[in-house]
């Protein structure tokens, strides 16, 4: 009925408009139409927040209808920044005008940080004090957030520097709040076990670019909660569990009636959703992201097991992790409560393999060794997160490769925020960050930071002496060989070896594909950037891939970007400043 009230609406007031010559005339017969019908119009998304920054000023009935709290400003917002509303509770009081203005604010202040940074960022693998700008930006920091995730959407390939930084800067950010997340839940008493919070900061922290939250894989586990809730109805329409709330963390005390839960559970997860241990793939890092064991639906022990004991806990039935050697297992209680309990009053459940209940000598048969009894307790949430950074670290010393490299920052990183007192991860992670930091163009405070990590192993454990004697040995030659490159490098495009440099600095270039405007402040005869960015920019798609002079060129948004010579079209504007950088 509405939307038959604005059509017509529509359809009137022009024709009135016509009628009346005066502009008033048309304004008049706007402002009487219902507020409802008016709200819709200015809902309607056809509106910037510009037209409706003048619609406001029009009148009083319009600047009350277009009020910084209502349905106009909010839709204005919504419509912008869609991504942002799960933010706001549909019952708090919000300014919207004043929202629209600050998310304005920090998206201008986004692209201006974006466009400020140099080459020099290009191929850093550890952040350092480039990052202090946004550390101290005015405003929320998810307003900021949001435009790098709107940098990074932008249509097809353009662009691909500002995203290349828009992507350093956001896996930072975020990385930084989820680490600081965690170190606040470790803090927690030794009884707080949501061992699926724990899990879920862990895939956040690896892989913060994902929109990844513990509410949305909440949703999914309640989501396979219902369908067990439905089995275990056919099961037993008077069951217990049917009864708890959402939220609720009751137990059930009957074994049976706990046995009917797993029961469906097992049905469900193996038999209905197609659950299963990944025995191809085993040594996959997504196998340990929550994330993806849920999109997937396969993982390895560890993952699977906090999956069926957060399932299992929330219908009821205590089951408690136990950090088994090679194969993580739950524990399910089969003695009388208060009795004094050793192993063998317990079944064990595999998780990775469909929920098979084993006793103590089945489990040693399962990895194919007698262990002691120690090994069968229950462990607290650290202790499993521990395992799970300690699987991810072990998948990061695989390979030698960007991609591993990578993991192996972060799983280190997730380690010793932990533990950051362990001397040979310590080791570890001060190796790693002297070979991601002593390519030429890396940062010189990453050497610094590799002292620091040493000093602190020197202090932990005197015996790691000659470990630490020989990295700092071979860090302060890298200091020494960087205090010789302090002064400007003199590249001739006359030398023989450079021949293929057509372009020289100060001739104005427009990009071929893209089509942006600059000039050249320096240049190389080859791609001289990691395998990371070379990958990002996509250059082995180029004719001559990274085989070809590149160059560093000043756009004329402000951006600095490095531009290979085969997509560049150069126009000489004005006379040469210079044949060297």
């Amino acid at each position: 009925m509405a939307a038959a009230a604005v059509d017509s609406a529509m359809e009137v007031v022009p024709a009135l408009a016509e009628e009346a010559a005066p502009e008033a005339a048309g304004l008049s017969c706007l402002v009487n139409l219902p507020g409802e019908v008016l709200e819709y119009i200015l809902c309607s998304g056809s509106l910037t927040a510009a037209d409706i920054g003048r619609v406001s000023s029009t009148c009083r009935r319009l600047r009350e209808l277009c009020q910084s709290s209502g349905k106009v400003w909010k839709e204005q917002f919504r419509v912008r920044w869609p991504s942002l509303m799960k933010h706001y509770s549909p019952t708090d009081y919000v300014n919207w005008l004043e929202e629209y203005k600050v998310r304005q604010k920090a998206g201008l202040e986004a692209r201006k940080i974006v466009a400020s940074f140099s080459k020099r960022f290009f191929s850093e693998h550890v952040p350092c004090n480039g990052f202090s700008d946004i550390e101290n930006l005015e405003g929320p920091e998810i307003f900021f957030e949001d435009e790098l995730v709107c940098i990074l959407n932008m249509e097809g390939r353009k662009a691909l520097t500002w995203k290349y930084y828009a992507k350093k800067i956001l896996y930072y950010l975020r990385q930084q709040k989820i680490l600081n997340n965690l170190k606040a839940f470790l803090q927690q008493p030794d009884d707080y076990e949501s061992y699926l919070e724990g899990a879920v900061y862990i895939d956040q922290y690896c892989n913060p670019l994902s929109d990844i939250s513990l509410k949305d894989i909440q949703a999914q586990i309640d989501n396979i909660v219902e369908l067990v809730c439905k089995t275990l109805r056919g099961m037993n329409s008077r069951h217990p569990s049917l009864a708890f709330k959402a939220g609720e963390s009751s137990m059930i005390m009957e074994i049976e009636l706990q046995s009917q839960v797993l029961d469906a559970m097992n049905y469900v997860l193996y038999d209905q959703l197609k659950f299963k241990g990944n025995r191809m793939d085993y040594y996959n890092a997504l196998n340990l992201y929550m994330h993806q064991v849920l999109i997937r639906r396969t993982g390895i022990p560890i993952s699977m097991s906090l999956l069926y004991l957060t399932i299992a806990r929330q219908l009821g039935v205590p089951l408690e992790p136990v950090n088994f050697p090679s194969h993580f297992l739950l524990r399910w209680c089969q003695g009388a409560e208060g009795a004094t309990l050793d192993i063998f009053d317990y079944i064990y459940i595999d998780a990775f393999g469909k929920g098979k209940q084993l006793t103590v000598k089945e489990c040693e048969y399962l990895i194919g060794q007698h262990v002691t009894a120690a090994l069968y307790g229950v462990v607290n949430v650290k202790k499993v997160l521990q395992r799970m950074v300690g699987n991810l670290l072990s998948l990061g010393k695989r390979e030698g490769i960007d991609q591993s490299y990578q993991l192996l920052r972060d799983s280190l990183d997730l380690y010793l925020a932990m533990y950051p007192d362990q001397v040979q991860l310590l080791l570890l992670q001060a190796r790693l960050y002297f070979h991601l930091g002593i390519w030429p163009e890396k940062s010189f405070c990453l050497v610094l930071k590799v002292l620091d990590i040493l000093q602190h192993i020197q202090t932990l454990d005197p015996g790691q002496h000659g470990a630490v004697g020989y990295l700092v040995q071979h860090t302060l030659e890298h200091i020494e060989r960087k205090k010789e490159e302090v002064g400007v490098e003199v590249k001739l495009r006359s030398h023989e070896k450079h021949r293929d440099v057509c372009y020289s600095i100060g001739l104005i270039m427009k990009h071929k594909r893209y089509g942006y405007n600059c000039v050249i402040y320096g240049w190389d005869p080859t791609c001289m950037m990691g395998h990371e960015w070379i990958r990002n920019m996509n250059v082995h798609s180029l004719p001559h891939g990274h085989h070809q002079p590149f160059y560093n060129v000043l756009v004329e948004d402000g951006s600095c970007r490095y531009a290979a010579q085969g997509v560049a079209d150069f126009s000489w504007k004005g006379p040469e400043m210079s044949q060297t950088t």
